[in-house]
């Protein structure tokens, strides 16, 4: 009898526990309070003298004059080919250079890049490494793709097609009024569709980035892990004054 009452003792707790579990919780009210953050806020001064030396060191990085540009120069200032987009793409065809002939023994033709990866101006005056992040704000790197001539004329099309100044180096691109090609050569060449040329980008236009798809169809790419706002500092601390300049790198004949 005493076992039969403790058996249906633990059968009626197991069951009110059950009966418990299956209870829903209901959220009765929900209260915010909006803290506003801006100039107002009060500072933490064990966290702002810990950060300060960080935040002193990076600024004497950034803002440490590198160079000197006689006059400022944006990429509104040209029609096919601007004086930022032609210095950006020498310094990607030099820096690049130095990197990949070290490590292939080959070297580079040209530099292919994009006109809205220029994102602010060269202002006239100091350069400094803040000038390079301003001008180059993504983490974009440099790889140089291995193409056939017959797909550099794939390259040629997409600019008369565009007709932009996108930032070019090695190519001189001659075109009518209607942007029919008049010339096209490469280190002042005549391009052969069996030959093989070197052309450095950034790893955005290679994945077709701004619907550069020609570069996907290259041979072999090779991956530098340069970055080319790294490439515009180190060509910075080499130079003392900056010189650039629209040119003849892509015209059109009326």
């Amino acid at each position: 009898m005493k076992n039969t009452m403790y058996k249906s003792f633990v059968l009626l707790v197991f069951l009110i526990l059950l009966s418990s579990c299956k209870k829903k919780n209901h959220l009765l009210k929900a209260e915010s309070t909006r803290i506003e953050i801006n100039d107002q806020a009060l500072s933490n001064i064990a966290i702002d003298s810990f950060i300060k030396p960080y935040r002193q060191n990076v600024k004497k990085n950034l803002d440490s004059v590198l160079a000197y540009s006689p006059e400022a120069h944006t990429k509104g200032d040209g029609v096919l080919n601007t004086a930022i987009g032609n210095l950006m793409a020498d310094i990607v065809l030099k820096q690049a250079n130095l990197v990949f002939e070290s490590r292939t023994e080959k070297t580079i033709h040209m530099t292919l890049l994009n006109y809205g990866g220029i994102r602010a101006p060269i202002p006239k005056g100091d350069i400094t490494a803040r000038t390079a992040y301003e001008v180059m704000p993504f983490e974009n790197s440099i790889v140089v793709v291995e193409m056939k001539g017959i797909d550099i004329k794939k390259l040629i099309k997409y600019l008369q097609n565009s007709k932009r100044a996108h930032p070019i180096a090695g190519l001189k691109l001659a075109v009518d009024a209607n942007f029919n090609l008049v010339k096209a050569l490469i280190k002042d060449k005549e391009i052969k569709d069996d030959e093989i040329y070197f052309v450095a980008t950034n790893d955005y236009l290679y994945y077709g980035g701004d619907e550069m798809y020609f570069f996907k169809q290259g041979i072999k790419s090779y991956a530098l892990n340069y970055k080319i706002r790294n490439a515009m500092i180190d060509y910075f601390k080499k130079v003392d004054t900056i010189i650039a300049k629209k040119d003849d790198r892509f015209i059109q004949i009326n």
